[in-house]
């Protein structure tokens, strides 16, 4: 196989491995390129089985950089949230490879409360289903070690879940509601739509204004939001756009990214349970360099 024909197949794949580790889209697309930089070094005609070559040197280089990286997220600023991820025709960098409920914001948001090891076995093990021998190799652990790293992080992914994972695709009556909000100022009906223990998490990473501290209760995000649209932090223009498979919302400011908002939905109550803003703007380049280059309406999806 020469080289463009492995970069096509697996640079999908790869993404996907280190979206999920590292919580961030251009980390991931950085760390896919380096790969393939060395890849073209070896021969690959003498790798027996290259997908799990691949698999292994990308999950590696992802524990390396959390390593490196641990210190960084102990000083930073408020709450750290992963970079949201949009996904619309061919600017998805998932290329349709794994996308099921570990892509959503929050399942992602709950991947970064495991250790970087748990994260590894986790995503092997669970997402891509490489057996426990398998995830022993490319670990370098023991398979009886992988396999009591796995159930800690099946434990804790579990009781995410319970505690406020929903569904994929139902958000988009709470996301009217805050385009309403938006234009009459009045959040009330929006609110209506989240959990009377909803938290809303705001990620400003010391570049922007944000709430440091989580919020929790809807009648403290009403006054939240109320709050910043006074101050006209809201202004601009609304896109609703699918973030991570969901339907989310997207401010625009002189065509640049300047707020996402993004939601985790309780399937029972078919209410929100968690918000989630981003504004810290290192981590919306992604979004405005896609709004940028694809200005069809096909991208909104309301």
């Amino acid at each position: 196989m020469d080289f463009e024909t492995i970069y096509r197949t697996y640079k999908h794949l790869l993404f996907s491995v280190g979206y999920r580790m590292l919580g961030s889209v251009s980390d991931a697309e950085d760390m896919v390129q380096d790969l393939f930089t060395s890849l073209k070094t070896l021969d690959t005609d003498n790798i027996n089985n290259l997908k799990s070559y691949l698999v292994k040197m990308m999950t590696n280089r992802c524990l390396n950089y959390l390593n490196s990286a641990s210190k960084q997220r102990e000083i930073y600023v408020g709450a750290w949230l992963p970079e949201p991820l949009i996904m619309v025709n061919n600017h998805d960098p998932m290329g349709q490879v794994v996308q099921d409920e570990t892509i959503s914001y929050a399942f992602l948001v709950l991947l970064q409360e495991l250790s970087s090891v748990e994260r590894a076995v986790f995503v092997l093990r669970e997402v891509l289903g490489y057996e426990y021998g398998e995830v022993a190799e490319m670990l370098n652990k023991t398979e009886i070690n992988c396999r009591k790293i796995y159930s800690r992080a099946k434990v804790k992914v579990n009781q995410g879940k319970e505690r406020n994972l929903g569904e994929l695709g139902e958000s988009e009556p709470l996301v009217k509601k805050f385009l309403y909000a938006v234009h009459t100022g009045n959040f009330k009906d929006f609110v209506s739509l989240l959990t009377d223990d909803a938290v809303l998490i705001s990620d400003g990473g010391g570049k922007r204004r944000a709430a440091l501290k989580t919020i929790f209760g809807k009648q403290r995000i009403l006054a939240f939001f109320a709050g910043i649209a006074a101050k006209g932090s809201l202004q601009g223009k609304w896109l609703p756009i699918l973030i991570n498979g969901q339907t989310g919302l997207v401010l625009v400011k002189d065509q640049i990214a300047d707020i996402v908002i993004c939601f985790d939905m309780d399937a029972n109550q078919l209410q929100a349970n968690q918000v989630f803003q981003i504004l810290n703007p290192d981590k919306l380049q992604h979004i405005s360099s896609v709004l940028d280059c694809h200005k069809s309406p096909d991208l909104f999806v309301l």
